[in-house]
């Protein structure tokens, strides 16, 4: 998709930007998943500036070394679209978990249930703080061997692998239907009992902890910082951003940007592979 806007159509905001929270894939990323040189100089003059900046990000802890070596200051990162707050300080492999909020597996079993119900032929990934496990006829859709393959129901029984180490979500594939209609299905069948959004062009839906959001983690950890939400300028792509956008002060959809992201967001940018994120923030930097 291209960009839509060749310039950022800017909020107005008479508060001082504190701190930055972009999401990673589609937004801060090109599509080649590196950073551009022009997006590190604008991470790092916000930085210096006083601005935080946070990634906040559907990907679990252990696939941030693609901007590990741009992290500032306070070294964190949100992970699982909130379901963790990790250092990333110690590199790739190294990482700590500062803070987790944890998917119950009676939530996750519920929620695999319901959806199995609502669309048969659902298959089912398990991702915990360090284990990956999945189902047999779960497509190759990640970057890593699983650790188990096992019915979803096994790998979240009680005594099922990892038992003691928690779920941070659960991801839910179905080869046919179209995303945004598995999406809106999926949370009308699992209702409560968790979190459901989507970050994939596919039919891959990540299923959270109830209220457990890019949006609620990222709330947590500027209070935290005295930081309120009018202080934030947020970026994103996909409807997992959605919240964290509606949420901040000021909020930029990527010119690459689902539709539900453009009505979200109060701002709009250029696309990820003109390096949209840097473009604001270098306009933010200029006013100030």
């Amino acid at each position: 998709m291209t960009s839509a806007t060749r310039q950022p159509e800017t909020p107005a905001s008479t508060v001082p930007a504190r701190l930055i929270a972009t999401d990673l894939d589609g937004t801060l990323l090109r599509d080649d998943k590196s950073v551009s040189p022009r997006t590190v100089a604008a991470l790092a003059a916000a930085e210096e500036a006083g601005i935080e900046v946070f990634f906040v990000t559907g990907r679990p802890a252990r696939w941030m070394d693609v901007v590990s070596d741009h992290v500032h200051g306070h070294g964190l990162a949100i992970c699982g679209n909130g379901a963790a707050v990790v250092d990333l300080h110690g590199g790739p492999g190294a990482h700590r978990f500062v803070k987790v909020r944890e998917l119950a597996r009676d939530n996750a079993l519920d929620a695999v249930r319901l959806l199995r119900e609502a669309a048969p032929g659902t298959v089912y990934a398990v991702e915990q703080t360090y284990g990956f496990h999945q189902e047999p006829d779960y497509p190759k859709l990640h970057m890593e061997i699983p650790d188990e393959l096992q019915p979803a129901e096994k790998l979240l029984a009680p005594d099922g692998p990892g038992a003691d180490e928690p779920v941070l979500k659960i991801l839910a594939f179905h080869p046919t239907i179209d995303p945004d209609s598995f999406l809106t299905l999926a949370r009308l069948a699992i209702g409560e009992r968790a979190n459901v959004t989507r970050s994939s062009p596919s039919a891959l839906l990540e299923i959270s902890g109830p209220g457990v959001s890019k949006a609620s983690t990222l709330a947590l950890c500027c209070a935290e910082r005295g930081i309120s939400h009018e202080e934030v300028v947020a970026f994103g792509d996909m409807p997992n951003d959605v919240e964290m956008l509606t949420w901040a002060g000021q909020s930029y959809a990527m010119g690459n940007a689902h539709p539900d992201v453009i009505a979200a967001a109060s701002g709009r940018t250029v696309a990820n592979n003109e390096d949209g994120v840097a473009v604001v923030i270098e306009q933010l930097l200029a006013r100030r």
